[in-house]
């Protein structure tokens, strides 16, 4: 095997890691919920974990870099999409739900909303794999959503700020866009978290403390919370980081995809949700939709 073949090689096994572990991220929050943690308080203790250990991480690396005043609005506008607006629509919206599986399906199609930004934005012209993957996207997730036939008004209301969640990562993806230019992706990310844990912290302040019990020292939820910030946020960013370096967005996103097939799978796992015709033919159309509506001509 030539030395490009290992370095591709290397890069697939680090994409899968990545994307198993967010995949299980949407397992690990659904447990927290579970032991009704109060999403305030495992929001802010994830964040600032995470924060911390990124900013100690890299400075010991040498690549945390001198932020220019002129772009903590910027920061500041970036950390208030996501992880904040992000994390409230996400975690709020599976409370609503009760979906690992949903949840995943409907941010997968994130990379899809992020598209007509870009035709809005930067006059990014829609192609024909793009409009076919756009519309079939759409009864990807409707196949999932409605599995059961109906909707409650409880399913409707978690769905509604799961799509907020999209809405927060659309924001942010077209913010880092202007930010990636100047700074290095390490140095985005750590203030991502800190300044995400900073909005946080007032919630937390008022309706968060109430969640520091005794129960949540236990290592039942001390396990899924440590998972969430170290392997979802520090050591699963950090992959996906050389899988972008090495082979670029596009074909990066085309790995995350697979995200709620490995949420669904771990679901299952738990017993929290049971797999199903539906939600399996949904979720391919989704995967096969996102998939193509990022396909572009070499």
């Amino acid at each position: 095997m030539s030395s490009t073949q290992k370095s591709l090689s290397t890069t697939y096994i680090a994409a899968v890691i990545a994307i198993s572990l967010w995949g299980f991220s949407f397992v690990w929050t659904n447990i927290l919920l579970n032991y009704r943690v109060p999403v305030f308080t495992f929001l802010f203790i994830r964040l600032a974990i995470a924060g911390i250990l990124l900013l100690v991480f890299s400075r010991l690396i040498g690549k945390l870099q001198k932020i220019n005043l002129k772009d903590f609005l910027w920061l500041s506008l970036m950390a208030f999409s996501e992880p904040f607006i992000y994390f409230i629509g996400e975690s709020y919206g599976m409370k609503a739900t009760h979906s690992p599986t949903i949840c995943a399906v409907i941010i997968a199609s994130i990379p899809v909303f992020c598209l007509f930004v870009e035709k809005i934005l930067y006059r990014v012209p829609f192609t024909f794999y793009k409009v076919i993957g756009i519309a079939l996207t759409l009864p990807g997730i409707l196949l999932v959503v409605f599995e059961d036939g109906s909707l409650s008004a409880e399913h409707a209301y978690g769905i509604a700020l799961l799509f907020l969640a999209v809405a927060g990562a659309t924001g942010y993806a077209t913010v880092v866009k202007k930010l990636s230019g100047k700074y290095n992706t390490y140095t985005i990310a750590t203030y991502q978290f800190l300044m995400g844990a900073f909005f946080f912290l007032p919630f937390f302040l008022i309706w968060g403390t109430d969640g520091l019990t005794r129960e949540f020292f236990t290592w039942k939820i001390q396990l899924p919370l440590l998972s969430l910030a170290i392997l979802c946020s520090c050591i699963a960013f950090g992959l996906f980081i050389t899988v972008i370096r090495n082979i670029g967005i596009t074909r990066a996103n085309i790995f995350s995809t697979l995200i709620p097939a490995v949420s669904a799978a771990g679901a299952a796992m738990l017993g929290q949700e049971a797999i199903t015709f539906s939600k399996i033919a949904g979720i391919s159309i989704v995967i096969a939709g996102v998939i193509l509506a990022q396909h572009t001509k070499k």
